[in-house]
């Protein structure tokens, strides 16, 4: 079994910055891909940013410039960073993960979501 556990995330003011942060745990042989997710109400899910298990990362142009993602592939755990946050950042952010385990070879794992709002 594994497990996404977020952490960060909250209130902050426009132009402001958050951090967060995903931690992978369980029977995990390695991952691939780890990447940020979000959904706003009334809205479908929508990529936010990846990095690759060699450190290449790939961002959505709304976030371009603003947002930075890492991972630190020793503790099994991804980074957002986020900077000159917008009101249009709010929503609900997932972690995702492309993790292969002994007993279940390659699966897509995801995280319990943490609301970020940019709201003055």
């Amino acid at each position: 079994q594994v497990q996404l556990v977020e952490s960060g995330g909250g209130l902050v003011q426009p132009g402001g910055s958050l951090s967060l942060s995903c931690a992978a745990s369980g029977s995990i042989f390695s991952i691939d891909a780890m990447g940020w997710y979000r959904q706003a109400p009334g809205k479908q899910r929508e990529l936010v940013a990846f990095v690759t298990s060699d450190g290449s990362t790939n961002y959505a142009d709304s976030v371009k410039g603003r947002f930075t993602i890492s991972r630190d592939n020793a503790k099994n755990t991804v980074y957002l960073q986020m900077n000159s946050l917008k009101p249009e950042d709010t929503a609900v952010y997932y972690c995702n993960a492309d993790v292969r385990t002994w007993a279940l070879g390659r699966q897509d794992y995801w995280g319990q979501g943490t609301q970020v709002t940019v709201s003055s």
